[in-house]
C-alpha cells in the first residue's frame, strides 16, 4: 500500500499491482531498459555539474570563485558537457558513471542534436526537471519525447 503523501506527488510510485513507470511507454519494470530512478539522475547531474566547475576553474585561473561571471561559465561548460554527449551517444559523462542513458521514446537510436539542445535548457531551468509525471519523466524529457533509463543492471 502507498503511503499517504505518495497520492499528490508526481512522479510518485504506484500503488502495488497498478501500472509501473514506463509501462505505459513499453518499457520492462525493472532492469535494463527500465526507467532510471530519481536518485541516479540527480547523482549524474551532480557529476556533470563538479566537471563543469572544475573546467571553468581551470580556464578561469585563480581567484576563478570572485569571478562575478564564474556561474555563467560554469553553466556554459556544463551545457556543452551535457548536451553534445548525450545527442551523439545518449549519455553525459555524469549518466554514464552511474549506468542510465537518455532514449527516444519513439526508438530512434539517439536523440540527435535539437532534442538535445531543448532538454539540457529545460534543465538548466531546474523547474521542468523536478516535476515530473507517473513515468519519472520530467517537463524537459516530455518536451524533447524522450526517457532516462537503464544502461547497465
Amino acid at each position: 500500500m502507498a503511503r499517504w503523501i505518495q497520492s499528490w506527488l508526481p512522479g510518485a510510485a504506484a500503488e502495488a499491482g497498478g501500472p509501473y513507470p514506463g509501462e505505459r511507454l513499453g518499457l520492462p519494470a525493472t532492469g535494463v531498459s527500465s526507467v532510471a530512478g530519481l536518485g541516479r539522475r540527480v547523482a549524474a547531474l551532480a557529476i556533470d555539474w563538479f566537471l563543469a566547475y572544475g573546467i571553468a576553474a581551470l580556464l578561469t585561473g585563480p581567484g576563478a570563485l570572485g569571478d562575478p561571471n564564474f556561474g555563467w561559465s560554469v553553466l556554459g561548460i556544463w551545457y556543452l558537457l551535457t548536451a553534445v554527449p548525450v545527442a551523439v551517444f545518449g549519455a553525459s559523462a555524469g549518466k554514464t558513471a552511474f549506468g542510465i542513458r537518455v532514449a527516444s521514446v519513439d526508438s530512434s537510436a539517439v536523440i540527435g542534436v535539437p532534442r538535445a539542445l531543448l532538454r539540457t535548457a529545460m534543465i538548466a531551468f531546474v523547474l521542468p526537471a523536478l516535476a515530473r509525471d507517473e513515468d519519472g519523466r520530467g517537463w524537459h524529457d516530455r518536451a524533447a519525447r524522450t526517457v532516462v533509463v537503464r544502461s547497465r543492471a
